[in-house]
């Protein structure tokens, strides 16, 4: 696949460009193609969970959108590994659940709340780029799916119980292989490249184009982006750190635990020949071991 011309990376621009009006159309393409229907944008919502933070060092970036049907999503990009990260995503939809009903109207205002994370590290175990969690009621004993009462389907304007209940849709951009097969593909291979080829006919990628362009920025706009750039540089060196220094912690342990073996059958009398077929170590490294515990 021939290279693209270079954009402006996603989480950036959620965080600065895609919450004006005039951009909309980006982000309705990419939740038309994820979603599967014709999603329009209302409005842009502000809450204490996507306030941004400039000493966050792990780039959370969330935005909360109000469909013209009144749905809630909450789109999320996470590039730093959180073992608790299903449960901030649990918390997330709970909390915009709850402080966007009033109080004292009934519960059949809770809104609808999908919540979309594109992670960049691997979230979990799955062999899949793309899964999406709905909620449904399966009967135990005759695996039956409990469905809506015809007057609820009335009332509610609903089909499905799982039309109700919070949805999720995870992307693991890190898993996609670059291989496109369809045009939600097409986005996701911008999410990880950060390129729109031009043959991609996604709805939103044409806009994503042309507005992403980082040769369009202000000049205190490409100042901005390139410290974003370099904060997600330092944060993935930290993570690179770390993991280091955590080899070289199992790699000590190991080797102070191989000594303590070695040295406890040595004081036992038990022969070289035999301490190596046990704890698979050379007879050489055995010897200097207990040469250097004489010293």
């Amino acid at each position: 696949m021939e290279k693209g011309k270079q954009l402006i990376r996603f989480d950036w621009a959620i965080k600065k460009l895609l919450r004006n009006k005039a951009n909309f159309d980006i982000l309705e393409g990419f939740l038309s193609e994820l979603l599967g229907e014709n999603i329009k944008i209302k409005q842009i919502l502000d809450s204490e969970s996507n306030k941004e933070t400039e000493d966050d060092k792990h780039n959370r970036v969330d935005i909360l959108v109000e469909d013209s049907k009144g749905d809630l999503v909450i789109i999320e990009v996470q590039n730093s590994k959180e073992y608790d990260y299903f449960h901030r995503i649990l918390y997330g939809t709970s909390k915009a659940i709850t402080e966007y009903i009033n109080e004292g109207e009934p519960y059949a205002k809770v809104k609808k709340v999908i919540s979309v994370t594109i992670a960049y590290f691997d979230l979990g175990q799955g062999k899949d780029y793309i899964y999406h969690g709905k909620n449904e009621f399966k009967g135990i004993h005759q695996g039956d799916i409990l469905n809506l009462a015809d007057k609820q389907k009335e009332l509610y304007s609903k089909d499905n119980v799982y039309e109700i209940f919070p949805e999720y849709w995870l992307i693991k951009v890190s898993q996609f292989n670059n291989a496109v097969q369809d045009k939600l593909d097409e986005w996701i291979y911008f999410l990880k490249n950060g390129e729109v080829q031009d043959n991609f006919t996604a709805k939103g990628l044409v806009e994503a184009k042309e507005k992403l362009d980082e040769m369009k920025l202000s000049d205190e706009e490409r100042a901005e982006y390139k410290v974003f750039l370099k904060k997600l540089r330092n944060i993935a060196s930290e993570q690179h750190t770390k993991i280091a220094d955590a080899d070289d912690l199992i790699k000590k342990g190991k080797e102070q635990a191989n000594t303590q073996a070695v040295l406890g059958l040595h004081e036992n009398n038990v022969p070289v020949n035999i301490i190596s077929s046990s704890l698979q170590m050379s007879e050489e490294q055995i010897l200097k071991i207990i040469e250097k515990s004489k010293k």
